[in-house]
């Protein structure tokens, strides 16, 4: 199957191969109604292959299991490309989402993910086994998962990069 690329973004159009899925978060949520409190969930959902693609999604509803579908539905629709080298990151790179940063450093072989649990979530599902991490400011789930979703979205190929250095030449 051919995966297509958008430039700006690095989403991924078609998705090829199975994917795996984590639930990070679960809240229960009420509102207060006249009557009393109504009770709702949130569901943090994560999906990979494993092989460079990964995307979050926030699930929200008056089940549970309703909202898991709906955090699943959503993190399908915003999978992302990951650039790989071997089994680790090309680079190293710092996600920032609100007052949540993430450092991803490349690691070497056999080292495994040195990671907190958000951010071990989806790196994994990423197919990244090498990583070091460090959670800065903030340690909010939601917040520490969509920085390191934006440091993944970061990551340039070496390989792509010199080719277009030497293109401007």
């Amino acid at each position: 199957m051919v995966r297509e690329v958008e430039k700006k973004d690095n989403k991924v159009k078609e998705k090829s191969g199975k994917l795996e899925e984590r639930l990070i978060r679960v809240r229960r949520v009420f509102t207060v109604v006249r009557g009393g409190r109504t009770i709702g969930f949130n569901a943090l959902m994560v999906v990979g292959d494993r092989a460079g693609q990964v995307g979050l999604g926030l699930g929200k509803a008056k089940e549970l299991v309703e909202a898991i579908r709906k955090g699943r539905k959503e993190a399908e629709k915003n999978i992302i490309h990951v650039s790989l080298k071997d089994d680790t990151i090309p680079h190293e790179v710092k996600g920032k989402y609100e007052a949540s940063q993430v450092l991803l450093r490349p690691a070497s072989p056999g080292t495994g993910v040195v990671a907190g649990e958000a951010v071990r979530a989806v790196v994994e599902l990423a197919g990244i086994k090498d990583i070091l991490s460090k959670s800065l400011g903030s340690n909010n789930r939601l917040n520490v998962t969509k920085a390191t979703l934006e440091g993944l979205r970061k990551l340039r190929d070496p390989q792509k990069t010199l080719q277009l250095r030497k293109g401007r030449n």
